[in-house]
C-alpha cells in the first residue's frame, strides 16, 4: 500500500526532514525554539572562553611612572592584553607570554628603573659647558652604579649620592671623594656583613681615589649597616677567619668519626673540637755567638810584633862633669854585643816583642716566619654511648663501657687530634646512655594545600564547567527540543497514517476520489523502486482495487482520446 509521508520516505535526505519538521511547526514553536538554541549556544561559547581565559602573571611591580608608561605603551602597540594588580603596583600579561614579553622590552630598554646611566652622555649637545658634563657624567656613575647594586638579591631599590671634589693643583688641598648608599630591602629580608663590605668594595673601586672608610651603606628604616656593631668584629676575628676555625674544627671531627665509627657505632658517640687559632703574622732574625773551644780553635788572623832598642839609660855625676862629652872608647869594638850587657859603645840592648791572634766567632743567624692560622690550642670533647644488651629472656638493657675499652677509645683520640702537652690541649671522653632524640620531620602539606594540585584543580574546575553548562543545554534545551520535533513528527505520521488507511478503505467501496488521491500518493514516492513495490504489494493483497484503478487510468486514457 502506497503512504503520502514524503518525510519519512527511505530516499529523503536528513536536511530535507528537518526543514519539513521545521515548516511543519507553528510560528510560536518556531520562536521558541530559535530562542533554546541561542540560550544553549550562547551558554555554550561563554563557557568555552571562560575556559580559555589565560592566567595573568606579574610582569613588572614597583615601576617607576615613567617606566610605567612606556611599558604599557609597547603592550599596545604589540596588541598584548593586559591589566594592573588590584593595588595599581604591578602590571600582568598572560602567564604564558612573560618571558617573551620581558625579552622583547629588555631589547628595548624597558624598563630603565627611573635612574640614569651613561646613556646621558649619548645626547649631549654640542657646546656643553665642562662643569654640566662633569654633572653628567657624576649623574650617570651614580646612574650605573645604582643598577649594579639593584641587582643584588635582596636589594629591591637602590640610590648612589657620591662626593666628588673638585682636583686641586696643590696636593695638600687635594680631598678624596666619598659616598653614601641608600638600599630599600625586600621586606622580610636583610643584609649580611660580606654583602654590605661587597657594597662597600664595589663603590670605592668604582670611584678614583675612593677608599672603603669613605663609602656609607644605609636601609630604608635608616640603619646605618656599614659600622654595625660585630662581636665577631670585635673580638678581632673576620668572617673568613671564622670559616676557618670552623674548617679546621670539622676536620677534627672528620678524623675522629672516621676511626670511632667502625668501633662503637656511628651513631653511638658524640665528638666536638674547639681550636684556639693563631692568626698573628710573627717574623723576627735571631743572631746567636757560641764559643770557639780548643783544640779545633779556628784563627781568622794572627800579628806578631818584635821591636830590639839599646836604650843609654841615666850616667855620671850629676852636675857639670855629667854634661862634658864621652872619653875615647877602651875596648875592641870587634867584640859581639850580649843582649841584656852594654854592647860595643857600652849601652845596653832592649827587646820587645809582642802577637795579636784573631779567632773565628761561632755564630748562627736566623730568619723565622710564622705564618698565621697555627693551631696554639685543642680542647676535644667525646660521649660514647652505653651499648645495649639482649638478656636471656628476651629483655635489653645498657651497659657502660668498661674501663679498659674508654682508655682505648681515650688513646685511639688522642692520636687523631695529635696531643701536645706543651701547647696545653685536653681530652675529655666519658660514658653516658643516649636519649632517643625524636626528630621534628617536616610534613608534607595536604594534598589540597599543594600549588601543583590547586592548578590543576582550577584548570580541572574550568573544563568540568564548560562540560556541565553543555551537558546542562544539551539535555535541558536541545534534547527536550528534538522530543519535542519528534512528537510532533510522530502525531503527524499518525495523522497521516489514519488518513492513508481511511482512503484505502474508500478505495475498497469504490471511492474514484480516493481512488485518485492514492494513486497521487504513489506518484509522490520516493523513488521508482519503492513504488513498484508497493504497488505489487497492493496488488496481492487487494486485487480489486488494483483492477479498479487500472479501469480509471484505461477510462482516463480513452476520454483523452
Amino acid at each position: 500500500m502506497a503512504t503520502a509521508d514524503t518525510a519519512t520516505a527511505p530516499g529523503a535526505a536528513p536536511g530535507a526532514q528537518v526543514m519539513q519538521r521545521l515548516n511543519a511547526l507553528t510560528q510560536r514553536q518556531k520562536m521558541s525554539a530559535a530562542a533554546a538554541i541561542a540560550f544553549a549556544l550562547s551558554l555554550i561559547i561563554g563557557a568555552w572562553l571562560w575556559a580559555r581565559t589565560p592566567d595573568y602573571a606579574v610582569l613588572f611591580a614597583n615601576l617607576d611612572e615613567r617606566d610605567g608608561g612606556a611599558i604599557v605603551t609597547a603592550l599596545q602597540q604589540q596588541n598584548i592584553p593586559y591589566r594592573f594588580s588590584p593595588g595599581g603596583t604591578a602590571i600582568m600579561i598572560p602567564s604564558g607570554q612573560v618571558h617573551d614579553v620581558r625579552l622583547r622590552l629588555a631589547a628595548q630598554g624597558i624598563p630603565k628603573g627611573g635612574l640614569v646611566g651613561f646613556e646621558v652622555m649619548e645626547n649631549q649637545r654640542l657646546g656643553v659647558s665642562q662643569f654640566l658634563e662633569q654633572v653628567n657624567y657624576q649623574r650617570a656613575l651614580e646612574g650605573e652604579l645604582s643598577r649594579t647594586v639593584q641587582s643584588i638579591a635582596s636589594v629591591s631599590a637602590a640610590r648612589v649620592h657620591l662626593a666628588i671634589p673638585k682636583q686641586s693643583g696643590f696636593l695638600r688641598d687635594a680631598q678624596r671623594p666619598s659616598a653614601s648608599v641608600m638600599v630599600n630591602l625586600y621586606p622580610g629580608r636583610s643584609m649580611d656583613p660580606m654583602q654590605v663590605a661587597g657594597i662597600v668594595h664595589l663603590i670605592a673601586s668604582s670611584v678614583p681615589q675612593m677608599s672603603n672608610e669613605a663609602v656609607s651603606v644605609v636601609d630604608q628604616n635608616g640603619n646605618l649597616l656599614t659600622h654595625r656593631s660585630d662581636p665577631m668584629m670585635t673580638a678581632g676575628l673576620d668572617a673568613t677567619q671564622l670559616e676557618y676555625v670552623r674548617q679546621v674544627e670539622a676536620a677534627y671531627v672528620r678524623r675522629i668519626e672516621t676511626l670511632l665509627a667502625p668501633l662503637v657505632g656511628s651513631g653511638n658517640f658524640r665528638a666536638q673540637v674547639t681550636a684556639d687559632v693563631d692568626f698573628n703574622r710573627v717574623e723576627e732574625t735571631a743572631e746567636t755567638f757560641r764559643p770557639n773551644p780548643a783544640p779545633d780553635q779556628a784563627i781568622r788572623s794572627q800579628q806578631t810584633t818584635e821591636q830590639l832598642t839599646r836604650d843609654p839609660g841615666a850616667q855620671g855625676v850629676p852636675g857639670a862633669l855629667t854634661n862634658q862629652p864621652p872619653v875615647p872608647a877602651t875596648a875592641p869594638i870587634t867584640d859581639p854585643a850580649v843582649p841584656g850587657t852594654p854592647g860595643e859603645n857600652g849601652l845596653p840592648l832592649n827587646s820587645n816583642r809582642s802577637a795579636t791572634i784573631n779567632y773565628e766567632l761561632d755564630r748562627t743567624i736566623q730568619h723565622i716566619r710564622q705564618s698565621p692560622g697555627q693551631v696554639r690550642r685543642l680542647s676535644v670533647a667525646v660521649v660514647v654511648n652505653h651499648r645495649t644488651e639482649t638478656l636471656p629472656n628476651g629483655q635489653t638493657r645498657t651497659v657502660a663501657p668498661s674501663e679498659e675499652e674508654t682508655n682505648r677509645i681515650r688513646d685511639i683520640v688522642r692520636e687523631a687530634m695529635g696531643f701536645e702537652v706543651a701547647r696545653g690541649d685536653s681530652l675529655n671522653v666519658s660514658t653516658a646512655a643516649f636519649t632517643a632524640v625524636e626528630e621534628d620531620v617536616l610534613a608534607a602539606p595536604p594534598l589540597w594545600k599543594d600549588p601543583d594540585v590547586i592548578q590543576l584543580a582550577k584548570e580541572l574546575f574550568r573544563y568540568f564547567v564548560v562540560l556541565l553548562v553543555i551537558g546542562a543545554a544539551y539535555f535541558g534545551v536541545v534534547r527536550p527540543l528534538i522530543k519535542s520535533f519528534e512528537r510532533e513528527a510522530e502525531r503527524e505520521r499518525e495523522r497521516e497514517e489514519a488518513e492513508r488507511k481511511a482512503l484505502e478503505a474508500a478505495a475498497l467501496e469504490g471511492d474514484e476520489d480516493a481512488i485518485v488521491q492514492l494513486g497521487a500518493a504513489g506518484k509522490a514516492a520516493p523513488s521508482f523502486q519503492d513504488r513498484l513495490e508497493r504497488a505489487r504489494q497492493l496488488a496481492r493483497d487487494d486485487p480489486r482495487v488494483v483492477a479498479n484503478l487500472i479501469k480509471e487510468w484505461m477510462a482516463g486514457e480513452e476520454g483523452k482520446k
